[in-house]
């Protein structure tokens, strides 16, 4: 079936009628029609009910909107990464959660061209849920999650727990800057220390609230292994008796994908989580 197809199917989705699509499209409504019962008569289903408001998806037309996304999102994939890069034998698609790009996930990358410079390697970043849903579709090989989604085939393996502790820029420690960790530690950190539950100050990107507190002053929690170094300089301190909170990261695989290029992957990612190295995330304001 041609990606057309597909295309021009969820054109018609998104504008509600074949007439806007055809627009969109730069195609005539004939051309749009014809393409339509192509794809029907392949499926042996209708997909639209036409009327005068124009075009409303039929069950069979709901079902099949995800399958046309994917096929759509596979071809876009694939002009993207073909032919492959010279001398590569086979294309790496791991991917990460922001607060984990930095250093964990740049450090697993900079492995990887280190003892497996024979395969190319891309990096995805992104929220947790839509890494998972993209490795469950087969867009990625592996990710790196905080919350990860239990699903039929897929491996969930506990990479490294962390803890979330409470520092503070001794110069200057307040205000209070809530960093957000994702619901679990939303809920346990309002559990444990309402009087902060609600902030003049707050991040959803850790690497930019600790350049914050560094810069400007301020005090809240982060990853210990990533401040440990600001604080042995005295560019912060430990906030004595502050409640500290866990912090695990899981590594998310599909059992049945799992070639002999993916598990060397997965053994060097080990070795660089397990490696005792500074992981501060001091940012340069000149880049």
């Amino acid at each position: 079936m041609s990606v057309d197809l597909a295309r021009t199917f969820l054109e018609i989705t998104r504008c509600g009628s074949f007439v806007g699509a055809a627009e969109r499209l730069h195609l005539t409504q004939t051309a749009v029609t014809a393409r339509i019962q192509s794809l029907e008569s392949q499926l042996n289903c209708s997909l639209f009910v036409r009327n005068r408001s124009g075009a409303k998806l039929t069950p069979n037309g709901e079902a099949f909107v995800d399958f046309a996304n994917r096929m759509v999102l596979a071809w876009e994939a694939a002009q993207q990464e073909l032919p492959l890069p010279d001398d590569c034998a086979e294309i790496l698609h791991i991917g990460a959660e922001p607060s984990l790009c930095n250093p964990l996930m740049l450090r697993w990358v900079c492995a990887l061209r280190q003892t497996m410079n024979k395969h190319a390697v891309h990096s995805h970043i992104g929220e947790g849920s839509n890494l998972v849903h993209r490795l469950e579709q087969g867009g990625l090989d592996a990710v790196l999650v905080y919350q990860p989604l239990y699903w039929p085939g897929m491996q969930v393996e506990l990479l490294m727990e962390e803890r979330l502790v409470q520092v503070r820029n001794p110069r200057q420690p307040l205000p209070y800057v809530y960093v957000d960790w994702g619901e679990d530690f939303r809920q346990r950190h309002n559990a444990a220390l309402p009087g902060y539950a609600r902030p003049a100050v707050s991040f959803n990107l850790g690497p930019l609230a600790l350049q914050y507190i560094l810069d400007v002053g301020g005090c809240g929690y982060f990853r210990r292994r990533v401040v440990q170094s600001h604080v042995d300089s005295g560019l912060l301190e430990w906030v004595e008796q502050a409640p500290e909170f866990t912090y695990p990261v899981y590594l998310v695989y599909p059992r049945e994908r799992s070639s002999t290029a993916l598990l060397q992957a997965l053994d060097t990612l080990r070795q660089v989580a397990g490696a005792d190295s500074d992981w501060s995330q001091r940012w340069d304001p000149m880049i």
